[in-house]
């Protein structure tokens, strides 16, 4: 499986650069065959923008039906973190619309990161699971991959890959460089893990998006500029997967 993953800077409220560049880096992933490209953490409107409340979108609204458009002319799969409005609520979301522009996979946020995420969204209740490529595919957004047990579930449920948007900022480089591969190779499952770069209102991103294979080696890594990350997922080799999860014992 092919994965593409896009590391750019904040569309800054700006829907149509949102857009233009999911559509670009879809266009440039199709082209290279990628099955899936992922975009960062609310990718709409931008993660540090204010008033989100009034820039958040439905799920059906006419800008995400315009990425469905462009993931079925491209022939790959989208995932996208936006600001979702629902049920008179709001979330922080990321949605998987398929090859073919269907939508996949809604998830909510369940670890939301301090208390201004904890003021404007309120939490996702469930994971996600589905199939893409002949895989079992989950959906988390950024904090929510740093919590071991969220991975351990999804791994018992069979996913062999995890697709992560994200707004990693400083000081937290620990959290690309460390404890996303150590997820990966941990509970035996591949990550794509999509970071902003460059700066947004008060925040410095850090960059260092990645696609992580599932012994926690590194298959291809962005520095802290824009770029379209494109790597094959090997198999897994049982000899090298983890067995903490069955060797665990309490005390």
């Amino acid at each position: 499986m092919r994965i593409a993953v896009w590391q750019g800077p904040s569309p800054a409220a700006d829907l149509e650069n949102g857009l233009s560049q999911a559509e670009a880096a879809l266009s440039a992933a199709g082209n290279m065959s990628a099955s899936v490209l992922v975009l960062p953490e609310i990718w709409l409107p931008g993660y540090n923008q204010p008033d989100i409340p009034s820039r958040s979108l439905a799920a059906d609204s006419a800008e995400l039906a315009r990425l469905s458009a462009a993931a079925r002319a491209a022939r790959c799969a989208l995932v996208i973190g936006y600001a979702e409005q629902a049920e008179g609520r709001l979330y922080n979301a990321a949605l998987c619309l398929g090859p073919d522009g269907t939508p996949l996979a809604n998830y909510r946020k369940i670890q939301l990161y301090g208390p201004r995420e904890q003021a404007l969204y309120s939490p996702g209740t469930g994971y996600v699971t589905f199939d893409l490529a002949g895989q079992t595919l989950a959906l988390l957004i950024c904090y929510d991959i740093e919590f071991a047990p969220h991975i351990k579930a999804l791994a018992a449920q069979g996913v062999s890959l995890i697709l992560c948007p994200t707004a990693n900022m400083h000081p937290f480089i620990h959290v690309p460089r460390v404890t996303v591969p150590a997820m990966a190779a941990s509970h035996g499952l591949a990550i794509a893990y999509a970071n902003y770069c460059g700066t947004e209102g008060n925040l410095t991103y850090t960059g260092g998006s990645q696609i992580i294979g599932p012994h926690g080696e590194i298959l291809a890594l962005a520095g802290e500029h824009p770029a379209l990350l494109i790597a094959d997922l090997p198999a897994r080799d049982p000899a090298r997967l983890s067995t903490q999860s069955a060797d665990f014992r309490t005390v």
